[in-house]
């Protein structure tokens, strides 16, 4: 079975390692939001990307959700003595990531490219797709009118300002990278992970061609981040009561009810089920929360069943 998965955050690497475990080596194509993607200290960082791609390739902290294990701060410390501003706490090691990046693509490399040498040299057998070669960043609107970068709202202010909209810069000129298109066509199963639907699903699905390509899609499968009326993690609960009028698995569900075939939710939220069926959508209820690679796995089995 061939699963195409857009993906972005820590839902969506824990899924992939499920999906990684389930599948076979060659089944397996992730496509991942880069509307977070930002330049701090001189390099091209790519969260979701790199997330991603320490999930799968077993070297990413658990603990914190972000970044490799046991990584140290020593650059950012020292940045901080020289009167930096260190609020986007990027590990050595992860640094060194992102220094490779911004050295291939200042060669001329595509963010494509460079992202398949990284997972390659890391050793991460899935193919891992930028949703774009092209600079899409995502802007958030405060409800006290402040125009932000989106780590400047997620990382320097915690997630904390209420928003009012959410907005992606440049998506205008990009179309979606070499194969996204491909990928989701010629999938089996299309797989949306239980990532942030405005910040990590809706910048990919906004490219051209990529919504159209997943509602002409046979099976289209989407995960809750919502469980009991709140997101697992970040700031998707908030984000949803902000600018869909309430936290919850439905409200999700609407979201993606013009493409979605299947939406499984947590058990937590099994009253949500016919909300969910309302908006044209089938509904499984399924224990979600994915506490460790077992659980992953055992949650992408249940999906790929259904």
């Amino acid at each position: 079975m061939k699963v195409t998965a857009l993906a972005g955050g820590v839902g969506g690497a824990k899924l992939l390692v499920g999906l990684a475990r389930t599948l076979g080596p060659d089944e397996l194509t992730a496509v991942v939001n880069t509307g977070d993607d930002a330049r701090v200290y001189g390099v091209h960082v790519a969260p979701d990307l790199d997330i991603v791609t320490y999930w799968l390739a077993g070297m990413a902290d658990t603990e914190r959700g972000w970044g490799i294990e046991g990584d140290g701060f020593t650059v950012v410390d020292a940045l901080g003595r020289l009167g930096a501003d260190d609020w986007f706490r990027l590990g050595d090691a992860d640094l060194a990531t992102c220094l490779y990046r911004s050295q291939r693509l200042a060669e001329g490399a595509t963010l494509a490219q460079a992202t398949d040498e990284i997972r390659r040299s890391l050793g991460v057998e899935a193919e891992i797709l930028p949703m774009s070669n092209h600079e899409v960043r995502t802007r958030v609107v405060t409800a006290d009118g402040r125009d932000l970068e989106f780590q400047e709202y997620f990382v320097k202010e915690r997630a904390a300002p209420e928003v009012s909209e959410v907005r992606l810069s440049g998506l205008e000129k990009a179309s979606p990278a070499p194969g996204v298109l491909e990928a989701i066509e010629e999938a089996d199963r299309v797989v949306i992970c239980p990532s942030n639907p405005y910040l990590s699903i809706a910048p990919i699905a906004a490219l051209p061609g990529v919504r159209e390509a997943l509602r002409a899609h046979p099976r289209v499968i989407a995960v809750s981040p919502i469980v009991a009326g709140r997101a697992v993690k970040g700031p998707a609960g908030s984000l949803l009561a902000n600018l869909a009028g309430e936290s919850s698995a439905s409200a999700v569900a609407r979201l993606y009810a013009d493409f979605l075939d299947l939406f499984a939710l947590d058990t937590r939220d099994s009253g949500e089920i016919e909300r969910v069926r309302q908006t044209g959508v089938e509904a499984l209820s399924l224990d979600t929360l994915m506490v460790d690679h077992d659980a992953s796995e055992r949650l992408t089995r249940a999906l790929l069943a259904a």
